[in-house]
């Protein structure tokens, strides 16, 4: 018996024109592709929340839901938002391309078909579409590699310190056992700390840091949990309207988190404001709070400084953060959204 050969992408295909469906179907199956098939938008939205498909081929043109409610709705959700969708329409015609193009359509084809044509554009956009999963997969292994050396530097220099106060602590133990007790308290407490941080580190390396969530929703998730740790309620502004990056998401989530946790350990802070704006030039991150603040210059560990300086570099970012005893603390980053 001879293997199944590789299928070369699922297929979802949506019009409620028979001879469409079956043409298109023919044509994509004798390809290798493996397809499905539906002819209304309603029936649509449930096959690709059961099964989702690699691409999605949609008329414009359909009764009770067209092919532009279809889009905006799949584009909405987190788990679908990044399906390719390619346009279906006639060339008789009129196609909105700036809408099809502004709620997330990545092309279009029109009736009849051309065979060379359509497999070229279909081709195309899974080709991009892998390429972009396989530099999503990079970054995350990057960031994990990061984190892991976060954990290495900031439990070395816990352990080098939780070392210091024990030796101290047995060469008072004879002769000053008071002081000695006092060192051995200290000793606990960083050894308390040092897991803590662990633990967290852990944490963050298992999991993905957006957890398949629209990059407004995750942040105002982390908003809600500082919120919830410190009793601060924060200030806070996201508009985006401009597309980015699951990259550049990444990133600013990383610098926004590390950012609240350094508020929330060190800064004794009463007010904390973050805004986010991403327009077609770039997208500008503020994140300030009115704490006892630090000087920036001075060497010292477990702040993620040195984490959020190397992501913002990565994607050629600025990252300023300008702080200094009793003057708080704000952190600006700019990423250019130009090709």
């Amino acid at each position: 018996m001879m293997p199944d050969p590789v299928s070369r992408g699922d297929i979802l295909i949506v019009d409620d024109t028979p001879d469409n469906l079956r043409l298109l179907s023919t044509m994509l199956s004798e390809q290798g592709y493996d397809i499905r098939s539906v002819m209304d938008g309603a029936t649509a939205l449930m096959g690709v929340q059961a099964q989702p498909p690699d691409l999605i081929l949609l008329d414009i043109n359909m009764p009770e839901m067209n092919g532009y409610e279809v889009c905006q709705h799949l584009k909405e959700n987190a788990n679908t938002r990044s399906i390719p969708i390619i346009f279906i329409s006639a060339l008789n015609e009129a196609i909105d391309k700036v809408k099809a193009f502004a709620i997330g359509g990545s092309d279009y084809i029109t009736k009849p078909f051309q065979a060379e044509e359509v497999l070229a554009r279909i081709e195309n956009q899974l080709t991009i579409c892998r390429l972009t999963q396989r530099v999503e997969q990079l970054a995350t292994l990057e960031e994990r590699n990061r984190i892991a050396r976060d954990i290495h530097d900031s439990l070395g220099h816990a352990l080098v310190a939780l070392n210091i106060q024990i030796e101290t602590t047995l060469a008072l133990w004879q002769d000053h056992p008071q002081k000695a007790y006092g060192f051995l308290v200290e000793a606990k407490q960083l050894g308390s700390d040092a897991l803590s941080a662990v633990r967290e580190s852990v944490s963050d390396l298992r999991s993905q840091p957006l957890q398949g969530a629209l990059f407004e929703t995750a942040i105002a998730t982390l908003m809600q949990e500082f919120q919830q740790s410190t009793g601060i309620r924060p200030t806070y502004h996201i508009e985006l309207t401009q597309p980015t990056s699951h990259a550049l998401n990444t990133v600013v989530y990383r610098i926004v988190q590390e950012g609240l946790t350094n508020i929330c350990k060190y800064a004794d802070a009463t007010a904390v404001t973050l805004e986010i704006h991403a327009s077609a030039s770039g997208l500008s991150l503020l994140l300030e709070d009115n704490g006892k603040g630090f000087w920036v210059n001075e060497p010292r560990t477990g702040f993620g400084l040195k984490g959020m300086q190397e992501r913002t570099a990565k994607l050629n970012g600025q990252l300023h953060i300008n702080s200094k005893p009793g003057n708080g603390c704000r952190i600006t980053a700019y990423f250019s959204l130009q090709a």
